[in-house]
């Protein structure tokens, strides 16, 4: 094994804590901000559900600011059905993220795990 100096181990030990540390940071945010789109998501799909058990000439009012209109069922069925595929969406990437940072935190982990594994005993 070549041998390196106090110093630069020192080093490279330390960039790869704050890897470990960086990428554990953002796992936790990615995993929260997914939990609270998928909350949305959820709450999308009861009123998706709850406005289709309506009778066909019900009124719907959307909320605006401080007041309510009424909107078209068509187009209120259409705008929430867009804003779900778009959490849907935010859901897949935010999950990707989170197996790119849980890969990441692993790497680390492991590389950590190897240094003081394989570092003499004194």
């Amino acid at each position: 094994m070549s041998t390196l100096s106090d110093d630069t181990l020192r080093k490279i030990l330390v960039q790869i804590q704050q890897t470990a540390v960086q990428s554990q940071r953002a796992l936790n945010i990615s995993r929260q901000q997914s939990t609270a789109k998928e909350r949305e998501r959820r709450i999308l799909q009861l009123t998706i559900d709850e406005i289709q058990t309506l009778d066909a000439n019900v009124n719907l009012y959307k909320g605006v600011g401080k007041m309510f209109m009424m909107v078209p069922r068509k187009s209120m069925e259409q705008e929430l059905k867009g804003q779900e595929k778009e959490l849907t969406d935010d859901i897949n990437s935010l999950n990707k993220k989170s197996k790119f940072l849980e890969k990441q935190f692993n790497d680390a982990q492991s590389q950590l795990r190897d240094i003081f594994h394989h570092s003499p005993k004194q």
